[in-house]
């Protein structure tokens, strides 16, 4: 838990609101216990804007966030990503828009 509370402490300081995210851990040959994979990235974690958050709240609207769930629902409604062999290509300004995410959240933090 402190490492979850550190890093909503940190994303709130730089205007974000880590909402959750996922933790993998492993064990060593020695038995300590290691964080693996990805930590705090879009593909693990939610992050919302933090000063838009309320008014959209009070008016009923979504969150603005900074994650992938736009890109999977878009393949969700568009084809069977656990089925199907082929995926469809996902649109070009979804994949601009997924990569906008991710630079914005590697930029946040250090401007």
């Amino acid at each position: 838990m402190i490492l979850l509370r550190t890093m909503q402490r940190v994303a709130l300081e730089h205007g974000l609101v880590l909402v959750d995210t996922k933790y993998e851990f492993g064990k060593s040959s020695d038995g300590s216990i290691l964080l693996i994979d990805e930590v705090h990235t879009p593909d693990s974690s939610r992050y919302w804007i933090a000063n838009s958050y309320e008014e959209r709240f009070q008016n009923g609207l979504e969150p603005e966030n900074i994650d992938k769930e736009f890109l999977r629902l878009w393949f969700r409604e568009n084809c069977n990503p656990y089925e199907d062999k082929v995926l469809p290509d996902a649109p070009e300004e979804l994949v601009c828009e997924l990569a906008w995410r991710y630079i914005f959240l590697f930029i946040i933090p250090f401007s």
